[in-house]
């Protein structure tokens, strides 16, 4: 007996597909997908033409969620294949440098112009933080600095200096190596070359007050060593100018005046340390003891009191919480 075999209709809509398919029509349909036979060539440049090997490269289309990663050759050039029609934006970065993009309309019937990517180079801080390498060196050059190297620490900041010159807050690090070492002419010309350096890249101290506070307490620090009470006071003062709100700046000068025995000066920049910044106990402390000094044994206690309240476990605590009961005994 003959056995009779069942067979599905054939789909006319399925072998027209395959027939596409078999005539490189597939292209066509992928390119819905994102994907095609557009093509993208380009270079990758710096300000000054030259080519950037090893720029990493971002090619994402604007339709879908392809992307293509690629990277720069020895001669800056990139180039990718595979692309649908539409608009596909590359996104171009590289350590050193300021990120940079463009968007480009990709045909698929005829040649896409060549793109090329201007990459502007990072100076400064913004420079540091893209160079692992650098923060680690610094790291390093810091880390001998707390541990009492500072001829050690001196060599690598001034090398790290040489190779990055648009980084002048280094020159803070070198005056305070110089002023560990003792010799303040230096560390004194270190700190006014940051000042310099602010005001020549920036055009006011204000607008680098990170960089302007740390110069000016340095040579506020090297005017102590002299025992040049007045010109560290100036100095200290002109930080408070540039940076009203810097409670440290407003402290600082406060000890000075202190451990002058200018106890009046010495209250009025502590109580600006605390209206700035309410709850650093530091101001509080000393106050204690300048009012203790001048014999005001309420205003004492008072300050005192507060200190132990804000840091209660401190070592310094533990001393005062011996001197009130003394006070109150009066």
């Amino acid at each position: 007996m003959n056995r009779i075999l069942k067979t599905r209709p054939v789909s006319y809509v399925g072998c027209a597909m395959m027939i596409l398919i078999l005539a490189g029509a597939l292209p066509a349909l992928r390119a819905q997908e994102g994907l095609g036979r557009g093509r993208i060539s380009g270079a990758v440049v710096d300000e000054k033409g030259n080519a950037i090997e090893d720029a990493k490269i971002v090619i994402e289309s604007a339709q879908s969620s392809v992307k293509f990663n690629e990277k720069t050759d020895k001669k800056g050039s990139f180039a990718v294949a595979g692309l649908g029609t539409g608009i596909w934006r590359i996104s171009v970065s590289k350590t050193g440098f300021q990120s940079n993009f463009t968007d480009v309309n990709v045909k698929q019937l005829s040649r896409n112009q060549p793109v090329t990517i201007t990459l502007k180079a990072l100076t400064g801080v913004a420079a540091i933080k893209s160079d692992e390498g650098a923060i680690r060196l610094l790291d390093d050059a810091n880390k001998l600095l707390e541990e009492g190297k500072p001829e050690e620490a001196l060599k690598i900041f001034e090398e790290f200096l040489a190779k990055h010159p648009d980084v002048y807050a280094i020159h803070l690090n070198i005056g305070t190596c110089q002023l560990k070492k003792g010799d303040l002419e230096k560390a004194e010309a270190e700190y006014k070359l940051a000042l310099d350096s602010v005001t020549q890249t920036q055009g006011d101290l204000s607008k680098d007050k990170v960089t302007t506070l740390r110069a000016l307490s340095g040579l506020a620090e090297v005017s102590l060593k002299r025992n040049d009470i007045e010109t560290a006071v100036k100095y200290f003062t002109q930080a408070l100018d540039v940076s009203p709100e810097d409670e440290i700046a407003a402290y600082n000068v406060g000890e000075v005046f202190f451990s002058n025995q200018k106890i009046d000066d010495a209250i009025r920049y502590y109580e600006l340390a605390i209206k700035i910044k309410k709850d650093w106990p530091q101001p509080y402390l000393k106050l204690g003891y300048v009012y203790l000094n001048k014999g005001d044994n309420i205003k004492a206690l008072e300050n005192f009191n507060k200190f132990i309240q804000l840091d209660p476990d401190s070592a310094e605590a533990a001393q005062v919480k011996k001197i009130i009961p003394l006070i109150e005994k009066k």
